[in-house]
């Protein structure tokens, strides 16, 4: 026991003697703690100002709509480095929330100016986890991938804890103008720990002429295709989106509003709960210990996360529906954490960006979820909405193991022969 329990620390450890991601950890804790806070306090403040759960689903899905520039980000990073594409969107990042807190100051701050901020935070953001990912897959050994990336979650899971609680108690205790400058405190934070993570990589010197990133990209979509292993992870991150972040990510607010009638504490503590629960699935697979092989763990645990929405939408007793949350967050990490890994080893290096740059596509699923959940709940009801995402998602996590089979379930899969 005293040897396992010592090879686990050292495992842990292993990606933190990576000089780069030292500084990348630290730079993207105190990212992920500004995203988690501000996510938070402005859909509340957008809910309650407004009265319509239409412009929370609006503002929840503008988060996202840069996914659709991430794979341009990709070719960006694979060019230059993802030093500079740090240190240019955290910068960025930190302007819009001096922006919001300026607003608030003034007393012009009004649910359409938040939207219209976070319109435009939205067209960057969402490559930030693109831009995380790759630079891991750049500067880590294959065999520490799977560690490295559960060490990197950490850092966005307990900012759903500390982050929503921090937020949402100065939020209620302080007003809006002093979250916001916690915010952008945060961001100025990880712009300078940014400065410290990798450059352009070497394998990137050697190119002395290059094609059109348009080309690039058409390069990536031929490249994903031939893949059995990248279609099969694509399309397990897009139905994720679409159908189960949603419940976890922008309805929290109606759900703690409309389902439980709690305040802003208790929309804390669902979104803590969440997080929670993924910061342990983080931890586990920190350890980098995998019996079950990491294609099969991501399918299994896919399935399992549906199921567990399933039964966080029948219940309205609020101890149970945290319980629930905390579990699906769990298990939502052995999903996400594999899916990353294996898409990262499975992808040449010189295609790292754009690749992990197109899994951001993905991200389209959950605005598209959003938005269709909004009007359902409308007219369904949050229990059969959240019925309805859930069974579909569970159909639909069966048929993808069945089609890529081959690639991501049979043991002897290259996605199933890392630890």
């Amino acid at each position: 026991m005293p040897g396992s329990f010592r090879s686990m620390v050292e495992s842990t450890r292993a990606p933190f003697k990576v000089r780069s991601f030292r500084y990348q950890w630290t730079a993207d804790m105190a990212t992920s703690w500004a995203f988690e806070m501000e996510l938070l306090v402005l859909g509340w403040y957008v809910l309650v100002e407004s009265g319509s759960v239409l412009l929370l689903v609006i503002y929840g899905a503008l988060q996202y709509t840069g996914a659709l520039i991430s794979p341009f980000l990709g070719i960006a990073g694979d060019r230059v480095g993802y030093r500079v594409l740090f240190m240019v969107t955290r910068g960025l990042y930190a302007l819009a929330a001096m922006t919001i807190a300026s607003l608030a100051f003034f007393g012009g701050l009004t649910p359409l100016t938040v939207i219209a901020v976070a319109t435009f935070v939205g067209m960057i953001r969402p490559s930030d986890l693109m831009m995380r990912y790759a630079l891991i897959g750049q500067t880590q050994p294959s065999d520490q991938l799977t560690s490295a990336l559960g060490i990197s979650r950490m850092t966005s899971d307990s900012a759903r804890i500390a982050g929503a609680l921090a937020g949402a108690g100065i939020f209620a205790q302080f007003g809006m103008v002093p979250v916001y400058i916690s915010i952008t405190v945060l961001y100025v934070t990880s712009f300078y720990f940014s400065m410290g993570v990798a450059g352009k990589p070497d394998i990137e010197r050697v190119h002395t002429a290059r094609p059109s990133p348009f080309t690039d990209l058409q390069h990536a979509f031929s490249y994903v295709w031939a893949k059995p292993v990248l279609l099969g992870t694509m399309s397990i991150a897009f139905l994720v989106n679409f159908l189960a972040f949603p419940f976890s990510l922008g309805l929290l607010p109606y759900i703690a509003r409309s389902v439980y009638d709690v305040g802003q504490s208790g929309l804390g503590a669902l979104s803590a709960s969440f997080a929670f629960g993924a910061l342990v699935g983080s931890i586990v697979l920190g350890t980098n210990r995998f019996s079950l092989g990491t294609g099969r763990a991501l399918l299994v645990a896919t399935g399992l996360w549906f199921g567990l929405l399933l039964m966080f939408g029948a219940t309205t007793h609020f101890t149970l529906g945290v319980t629930l949350l905390m579990t699906a967050g769990f298990v939502q990490s052995i999903s996400m954490i594999p899916l990353a890994a294996v898409m990262l080893r499975a992808t040449e290096p010189q295609y790292r960006g754009r690749i992990m740059g197109m899994r951001i596509l993905a991200i389209w699923g959950l605005p598209a979820g959003l938005l269709i959940a909004g009007p359902m709940i409308d007219v369904l009801g949050f229990a059969w909405t959240t019925a309805l995402y859930s069974c579909l998602g569970i159909a639909a996590t069966v048929a993808i193991a069945l089609k890529w089979r081959n690639a991501l379930w049979i043991r002897s899969a290259p996605a199933n022969q890392h630890g």
